[in-house]
C-alpha cells in the first residue's frame, strides 16, 4: 500500500463489545475534551496538553481532518460518552508500519479494560485491513501502567533511550516498543 492509497482510504467506524471508535472530528471538540488536556493526571505522561482552550482544540482537530489520519474518538456504546482517543499515525506506506498512541481522558473508566479493548480493535484493523507489518510506540520508562498495557497487547521492547525526552522540565528515559503482525508474509 502506498501513500496515495492510504490517503484515499476512508477511516472506518470500528466497534468492539463495549466501544464505538469514530473518526476524530469537530463533533468531539468539547469542553470535556479541553478539561482532559488540562488535567495534570490525564496528561502526566503525554507530550502535549496543558494550557488548552476550545480554540486550540478546534485548531488541532482541523489539522487532523485536513490530512487523513487513522485517529479515532473512543466512545462507550452504552452511554455514548466520549472517553478518549486512539491513533495509528503516521503510517509509513513503504516500510508498512504505523505509530500508536492512546489517551483515556475519562478517569472514571481507568482500569476497566477500555484502553486494551480499543487498542486490540485498532491493531486488528491495521494488521488485517491495512496490512501493516508492525506497529511502534514510544513510552516514558516511568509510565508503568502504560507499559503494562502494551506488554499485555504483545508489544516488545526494541530500545531503551536514556535521558531522551524533555518532559516536565527534565530529560527522561524513553522505551521504544514494537508489535509485529504475525500473519505478515515477508
Amino acid at each position: 500500500m502506498n501513500e496515495s492509497q492510504i490517503n484515499k482510504l476512508k477511516i472506518p467506524i470500528l466497534e468492539s463489545n463495549r466501544l464505538k471508535l469514530t473518526p476524530l472530528s469537530m463533533v468531539f471538540a468539547t469542553e470535556k475534551y479541553v478539561n482532559w488536556m488540562n488535567d495534570p493526571e490525564v496528561i502526566k505522561y503525554l507530550m502535549s496538553g496543558g494550557n488548552y482552550t476550545i480554540d486550540k482544540l478546534q485548531k488541532y482537530i482541523e489539522e487532523v481532518e485536513k490530512r487523513p489520519q487513522f485517529f479515532w474518538a473512543i466512545s462507550v456504546k452504552e452511554t455514548k460518552e466520549h472517553v478518549g482517543n486512539i491513533k495509528i499515525d503516521p503510517i509509513d506506506p513503504i516500510n508498512l508500519y504505523g505509530e500508536y498512541g492512546i489517551m483515556i481522558g475519562d478517569k472514571s473508566i481507568w482500569g476497566k479494560g477500555i484502553a486494551y479493548e480499543a487498542s486490540s480493535k485498532v491493531i486488528s484493523h491495521c494488521f488485517e485491513k491495512l496490512k501493516l507489518r508492525k506497529i511502534n510506540l514510544s513510552v516514558l520508562s516511568k509510565n508503568f501502567l502504560a507499559r503494562k498495557l502494551y506488554n499485555s497487547l504483545g508489544f516488545e521492547q526494541e530500545g531503551y533511550f536514556k535521558k531522551h525526552i524533555f518532559h516536565n522540565n527534565q530529560f527522561e528515559d524513553s522505551i521504544r516498543m514494537t508489535l509485529f503482525n504475525k500473519n505478515f508474509k515477508y
